[in-house]
Formats: structure tokens, sequence, C-alpha cells
């Protein structure tokens, strides 16, 4: 059973990116086993959803930036005392062995994908509410019908450009939420506002709290200052702020 419910908020638009990239691949681990046309439909669907954020961002260059920085920030680390440094080199042998999978990469990642017509077909299917049933897209519902092994394997085959990409996001998620510690905090009346230093280049914010609480927490803002409301959902009417004082974690990501 779960102890803590966790709210994650990004600070910088890169980091919103890799975040919901993420999520996306995560929902690909989720229905890629699956043996039915709707699982396939559903691995689909999410792929269209990481080619739109690859044609929009350069990601590619994003990615390699990011390694670099946390490859420097590393090297730093390992003239300090008490750091393990076998630990320390095996994960910037991993870094480096990413950053050169990138970089053998020619051109856009996901292009050939884009250029798919049936991936085409089916994203201008796709914003049409049903539309991409068999009658809109025959050649679609054609391979949908061939057998389980045939589906799978050009899943994998299509899945397969992303995954040095992947690879690299979730490194470097994992150093950013692993960064730093977390600090007990209460919000007053569901309420809690704090000024962030201007000089450092804070990522992420991670809130926990008891998982049995009724709440959710709202976070917005950004580089320099942040607010958390803690709400209570309504099925019926709009969430409201608790009037509670609200014991909870908070960690502010910096790498």
């Amino acid at each position: 059973m779960k102890e803590r419910i966790v709210f994650e908020f990004p600070l910088s638009e890169r980091v919103r990116v890799f975040m919901r990239l993420e999520q996306l691949f995560l929902q690909i681990d989720h229905f890629l086993p699956g043996n039915t046309v709707w699982d396939s439909r559903s691995v689909i669907l999410v792929l269209l959803d990481i080619l739109t954020i690859f044609s929009r961002n350069d990601l590619k260059s994003e990615i390699l930036k990011e390694l670099d920085r946390h490859s420097s920030v590393l090297a730093r680390i390992s003239k300090s005392q008490g750091v393990d440094l076998e630990k320390l080199q095996n994960i910037l042998d991993e870094l480096d062995s990413i950053s050169n999978d990138l970089y053998a990469i020619s051109g856009k990642i996901g292009l050939s994908l884009m250029e798919n017509e049936l991936f085409k077909s089916i994203s201008q299917r796709s914003c049409i509410p049903g539309g991409t049933y068999a009658f809109d897209l025959p050649e679609y519902h054609f391979w949908l019908e061939q057998n389980e092994s045939k589906r799978q394997k050009d899943l994998h085959n299509w899945i397969q450009p992303f995954l040095s990409i992947r690879r690299a996001i979730d490194l470097i998620l994992r150093f950013i939420r692993e960064s730093s510690a977390p600090t007990q905090e209460i919000a007053r009346a569901g309420f809690f506002q704090q000024s962030l230093d201007r000089r450092l280049p804070y990522q992420l914010l991670h809130v926990s709290f008891d998982y049995a609480l009724p709440y959710f927490a709202e976070v917005s803002g950004g580089k320099h200052r942040f607010t958390i409301r803690f709400m209570v959902a309504d099925s019926n009417d709009r969430p409201v702020q608790v009037n509670d004082d609200i014991d909870f974690e908070l960690t502010r990501c910096l790498f």
C-alpha cells in the first residue's frame, strides 16, 4: 500500500519536456506487452504524441547539452573528499556512452517515422473523434488485423530510434530527483509560498505527503518563486483550498 503521494513541478521548459516524454515512454511500457488490437492502438497513439514533441523541439541538442553539463558537475564532485570514485566513474562512463550513441545518430531523431505514410494518415485522422475507424483508414485496419508477432515486430522497430533518448532522459531525471534532500514544511491553511535563490538553477519541485490525506497539491510558479496550494477535489464542483495546516515534504531539486 502506498504511504506517500508525490506531486512534481518542473521549473524549466527543458525539464518539462523531459518529464512529458518520460510519462509517454512509461505508457508504452504498459501497453507494448499487450497482445490485443487495443494495446497496439494505444502504443501507436503514444508514439504520435512522442513524434509531436520531437517535431517541435531540437531534443537531441538539448539532451546533449544537459549530458555535458551533468558530466561537468560530476567531474567537479570527483575532486571532493569521501567520494566513491569507482561508482562516480561508472556514472561518467554511462554518460559518455549515451552521448556517443546520440552523436552517432545522423539527422533528426524519429524522422523516418515522421515521414512514414501510415503514421501521417493516422495522425491526420486522430484529431477527429473516432477518426481512425476501418472505413477511414483501411491500411491501418489491415495492419491491426495482422497477427500479434507481426504487430509486435513493427512496434519494436518504430520505437527503436527513441531508445537512446529515453535512456538519456531517465538518467538526467534520476540525477535531478536524487540531487537534494527534502525538508519538512507546513502549509498554513493549505497555502505555502517561497522564493528561490535566483543564483541557483533549480530544476524541479518535489512535494510529498501522507497518501491517506484527502488532498492534492496544486503547484505554480517559476525559477524565482513558487506557490503550493492544497486542494480538496469535488467531483461535482471546482476544487477548493483546505483550511487545515498541512505537513509535507518539499525537495527543491538542483543539479
